[in-house]
C-alpha cells in the first residue's frame, strides 16, 4: 500500500506534504490512509467550494463519463457550449476561453493584453503593471508579474517588461502606469500574499488610469471567484468591472479546468491559432464546472456566505482574545486570513501542522498569516467542531512556550 513515504522514493520533490495521506472525502470532512477523521477548513486551496465528493458534482462527472471525455480544440462540445454560456450570463463578459489551471488562465490573460497593446499602439505597448506580493501561477510568465521574488529568482532572466508596485498604494499606481503600459493586474484579495483585501478606491482607480492610457485591467479571480467572497466574482463586490477576468480553483469544485473572460471586441485579437491548450474545453472539465456554477450562483448560497463568515469571525474573535497568537480576522466572506502577533510571526507552519494534529486543517498564506477557505456550504457543526480543534492546538502551543 502507497504511503506517504513513496512522495520521497518517486516524487519530485516541489513540494513538502503532511505526514499523513488523504484517502477519502465527505462534505468538510477527511479521513487519511490510518482512518483518522479531520475537518477540512484548507477547501484544497480554495478550490471545493462545495466541500468533498457533492453529490451534484459526482452526478455531473457520472454522467459526462459516459458520453464524452475528449475531442481536442479541433472541436467544440455541448459541456464547454453550455459552461461560456452560463458564464457570459452571469458576468461582464461575452466571451471565454478554456483551459485547465490558474496559471494557463492568466498566461492567456497577459498574452491577450501584450497582443492588444502591440495591435492598437506598436511593440513599445508591452508593459504590465503588477502589485507586490501578488501570485498568478507558476508558469514562468506568471512568476515575472507575480511580485514575489522567491518563487521567480533562480530560472535565469526575467520576462522583461514587467512593473511592481506596493498593493493598495495608489500614488504609485498613479506613477507607475503610462503610455507603455498595456495591463494593469491586480487579486481583489491578495492571497498567497496575506489574504489582504483591495480598498475600494484603489480599484477604481486602476479602472480610471487604465482608460485613461489605453490599457486594459485584468483582474486575477482565481482564488476570489466562485462564490469564494460571497458575490460570484470580487468584481461585482467592489462595483468595478475588468476588461479581462481569470478564474480556475473554485470553478472546477476540485476538477481541474480554468477560465479567461472578456469583451468579445478585446476577444477578438485573439485570432485562430494565437493561442490555445490541447485539453482546454474538456467535457469532463466543463460538465463538472457547469455543475458548480448551478449550485454556487444562487441566493441562498450568497447568504449563506455571509452567515457562515460571521460564525468564524466571531469564534476566532474569541481565540484572538483567548491566547493572542494571531490578530482579527481580515479578507472578504470565506477567504479568512488571521496575521500572526510579533511574538508568533514566522509560526504559520508549527501551527498548521499542529492543528493538522488536533483534527482541523488550515493554510498558511506566508509565515506570517494562518488562511481558511472551506466549503461554501460548511456545516454549522463543523464550524463549531473545527474552531474547537483549532483552540486545543493553540492551547497546547501556548503551553509548550510557557
Amino acid at each position: 500500500m502507497s504511503g506517504r513515504a513513496d512522495f520521497d522514493l518517486y516524487m519530485v520533490p516541489t513540494y513538502a506534504p503532511a505526514p499523513f495521506v488523504p484517502v477519502r472525502g465527505a462534505g468538510s470532512r477527511v479521513w487519511d490512509s490510518e482512518g483518522r477523521e479531520r475537518i477540512d477548513y484548507t477547501g484544497g486551496i480554495a478550490v471545493n467550494v462545495l466541500g468533498h465528493c457533492h453529490p451534484v458534482l459526482v452526478e455531473a462527472l457520472r454522467k459526462q463519463a459516459g458520453e464524452l471525455w475528449h475531442v481536442s480544440n479541433a472541436f467544440t462540445n455541448k459541456p464547454a457550449l453550455r459552461l461560456a454560456r452560463r458564464l457570459t450570463n452571469a458576468t461582464f463578459a461575452e466571451r471565454v476561453f478554456f483551459c485547465n489551471s490558474g496559471a494557463e488562465a492568466n498566461e492567456a490573460a497577459f498574452k491577450l493584453a501584450r497582443r492588444i497593446g502591440v495591435d492598437r499602439s506598436g511593440p513599445q505597448r508591452n508593459e504590465i503593471v503588477a502589485a507586490s506580493s501578488s501570485f498568478h501561477g507558476r508558469s514562468l510568465f506568471t512568476v515575472s508579474v507575480g511580485g514575489q521574488p522567491k518563487y521567480s529568482e533562480g530560472f535565469g532572466p526575467a520576462i522583461e517588461g514587467i512593473r511592481h508596485v506596493p498593493f493598495n498604494d495608489i500614488d504609485a499606481l498613479k506613477a507607475m502606469v503610462s503610455e507603455k503600459t498595456c495591463a494593469v493586474v491586480l487579486e481583489p484579495v491578495q492571497g498567497e500574499g496575506g489574504v489582504i483585501p483591495a480598498d475600494p478606491h484603489y480599484l477604481q482607480c486602476a479602472r480610471q488610469l487604465c482608460d485613461r492610457h489605453g490599457a486594459v485591467l485584468i483582474f486575477d479571480e482565481v482564488q476570489t471567484g466562485v462564490g469564494r467572497v460571497g458575490e460570484l466574482y470580487a468584481y461585482q463586490h467592489y462595483g468595478v468591472t475588468p476588461d479581462i477576468l481569470t478564474s480556475a480553483k473554485g470553478l472546477g469544485g476540485g476538477f481541474p479546468v480554468g477560465a479567461m473572460l472578456t469583451r468579445a471586441d478585446l476577444a477578438a485579437h485573439f485570432s485562430p491559432g494565437t493561442h490555445g491548450t490541447t485539453y482546454g474545453g474538456n467535457p469532463l472539465a466543463c460538465a463538472v464546472a457547469d455543475a458548480v456554477l448551478s449550485v454556487v450562483d444562487t441566493d441562498e448560497v450568497r447568504r449563506g456566505v455571509a452567515e457562515r463568515r460571521s460564525a468564524f469571525v466571531e469564534r476566532l474573535d474569541v481565540l484572538t482574545q483567548k491566547y493572542g497568537v494571531f490578530g482579527p480576522a481580515r479578507g472578504l466572506g470565506l477567504l479568512i486570513g488571521c496575521p500572526l502577533l510579533n511574538e508568533w510571526k514566522g509560526q504559520a507552519k508549527a501551527i498548521v501542522t499542529a492543528a493538522a494534529e488536533a483534527g482541523v486543517l488550515l493554510l498558511q498564506a506566508g509565515p506570517d498569516v494562518l488562511r481558511f477557505a472551506p466549503s461554501l456550504v460548511i456545516d454549522a457543526a463543523d464550524i463549531d467542531e473545527g474552531l474547537a480543534r483549532l483552540d486545543m492546538a493553540l492551547g497546547k502551543l501556548k503551553e509548550a512556550r510557557s
